[in-house]
């Protein structure tokens, strides 16, 4: 899947790039109406998330000219234009959805999904080790054992799965899985941290989630860091 992230504030594309590709979609950033014109007429994004307040153009006018092409993908504007006025015209003239900034990455990361599965209806498996992770049915197993995970909990899991046997720092876990003005202590993860062990390791003898030191954690299966292992005794 790829998305076209049109945006003209960095730091609000950097951690919005940042979290779909952490989900494993592809993200493409545009910072501009006129980039992101030239972008859709090269590649057939599978959707559009479109700031409104752009420095050259308003967003809306990108929204018209994308819905004027033959392959039009979906559409969700993000903007700080929150005013009911605002919002029904972006509806009104094709967007599928509309998000006020300031949002909870969890809350993008699930519009973008339910936008995208209109078109793709299998369910999204992630499977390390034992250990099954249903995003789409929000459903956690391990070893055919059902686990009840809170709305966080589920959150981190399934960044730390779709980032298999990758570091992630305390910062980028709390920048996805939280609020994206977030500025508490990134002490918060070491308790949510805590949390999964206790339902998803502490009772099975191969532990999955790692502690990286100095870095954050990490998640991974002994089989996978055997066969690295392997190959680079080779």
């Amino acid at each position: 899947m790829r998305i076209l992230v049109v945006e003209d504030e960095k730091r609000i594309s950097d951690f919005v790039e940042r979290g779909l590709t952490g989900a494993g979609y592809q993200v493409d950033v545009a910072e501009n109406g006129k980039t992101a014109i030239e972008k859709m007429h090269s590649v057939d994004y599978d959707l559009l998330i479109l700031d409104l307040m752009l420095p050259d153009m308003d967003g809306l006018e990108v929204l018209e000219k994308s819905r004027n092409r033959k392959v039009s993908p979906p559409v969700l504007i993000l903007s700080a234009r929150g005013d009911v006025d605002d919002r029904v015209k972006g509806l009104e003239l094709g967007a599928d959805d509309y998000l006020v900034k300031p949002f909870a990455f969890v809350e993008l990361l699930a519009r973008v999904r339910a936008l995208l599965r209109r078109g793709q209806p299998l369910a999204e498996k992630l499977v390390i080790g034992d250990l099954t992770l249903d995003a789409l049915r929000r459903k956690v197993s391990r070893a055919g054992d059902p686990i009840e995970l809170a709305p966080k909990e589920f959150a981190i899991l399934e960044f730390l799965m779709r980032n298999r046997g990758k570091p992630l720092s305390r910062t980028m876990i709390v920048e996805h899985v939280w609020d994206m003005e977030y500025d508490g202590l990134t002490n918060i993860v070491d308790v949510y941290i805590r949390h999964l062990r206790s339902k998803i390791d502490d009772k099975y003898p191969e532990k999955l989630i790692q502690t990286v030191r100095g870095i954050g954690y990490m998640l991974d299966s002994g089989e996978s860091r055997q066969g690295e292992a392997a190959g680079g005794d080779a």
